[in-house]
């Protein structure tokens, strides 16, 4: 690694700006690059973590350049180094319908410094910034008038409880997955012990464990954080079968599949990050 390197990652070891109106986070390029170095891509996925409670308006992703080069093959350059961050939100969960500007700006002009600083200066410049824009809290009305109330919805561990037949389909809405990950969200933990307890009693029926992913392009599978790999579903569906061998569920009554984005639920990308089991024996 460069002596320049160095000298802008101790510069940005400071985590990204979060402002009350947006937050804010630049990668930086090593020259004529557009590949993203490990570094970078390590912090480039912190600011993506944090990201995941927070009600997205629009995403936008500028590319720059320093100030060498022909002004084409800075265009050119600067609006690969924005489409290679873009593709790495999408390979985490973060839908491409909030990503409203994906630009090649070109080049940045040098400002007026020592002559010795013009190196560090230029490094600074081989950048990406992001801009990510939070939707304005919800006001929400209170209304005297009281509405009938609807009729409870049951949970899964009671739909496991009833009558099931072959082909029935039981969606796991309170197991949660963190962005990027297979393992679930703490508040998942005592749901999903609920629906292990149940499937340990009810022995007569056999199951497919499905996992899900949201806000990949088209139906590509997702980039799970922890190994790497592009098959976060698969390793969703597989963490659950895990976690019910664990508790006592005979792992002859079940399997595991990965779905990847084949089939999103249409509202709140969270709950497309979801398993889901279909019934394929019932004993009698």
């Amino acid at each position: 690694m460069n002596k320049l390197l160095v000298f802008i990652l101790l510069m940005l070891h400071a985590p990204a700006v979060f402002s009350q109106n947006e937050l804010t986070h630049e990668v930086y390029f090593d020259t004529d690059k557009f590949d993203i170095i490990p570094t970078e891509e390590s912090r480039l996925l912190l600011f993506i973590s944090n990201l995941a409670d927070i009600d997205i308006a629009s995403i936008s992703i500028f590319g720059f350049c320093d100030d060498i080069g022909a002004v084409s093959y800075n265009l050119k350059l600067s609006q690969q180094r924005a489409n290679a961050i873009k593709t790495v939100f999408s390979n985490n969960e973060i839908s491409e319908d909030l990503i409203s500007n994906v630009d090649g700006k070109g080049k940045i002009l040098l400002k007026i410094v020592e002559e010795k600083n013009l190196a560090k200066i230029r490094g600074l410049n081989r950048k990406v910034e992001i801009i990510v824009k939070p939707k304005p809290p919800k006001i929400v009305e209170v209304k005297e008038e009281k509405k009938a109330e609807e009729p409870k919805k049951k949970d899964a561990p009671e739909i496991l409880k009833g009558d099931l037949k072959v082909g029935d389909k039981v969606v796991f809405e309170n197991i949660l997955f963190k962005t990027g990950y297979s393992q679930i969200m703490p508040e998942s933990k005592k749901p999903l012990e609920a629906i292990a307890n149940v499937l340990v009693e009810r022995k007569d029926i056999y199951f497919t464990i499905q996992g899900h992913v949201c806000c990949t392009q088209n139906s590509r599978d997702a980039v799970d954080r922890k190994t790497k790999l592009r098959n976060l579903s698969e390793a969703r569906a597989e963490y659950i079968y895990n976690y019910f061998i664990k508790k006592g569920v005979d792992k002859k009554r079940m399997r595991h599949l990965g779905l990847r984005r084949k089939f999103p639920l249409g509202g709140d990308p969270k709950l497309d990050r979801r398993v889901e089991i279909v019934i394929t024996y019932v004993g009698k």
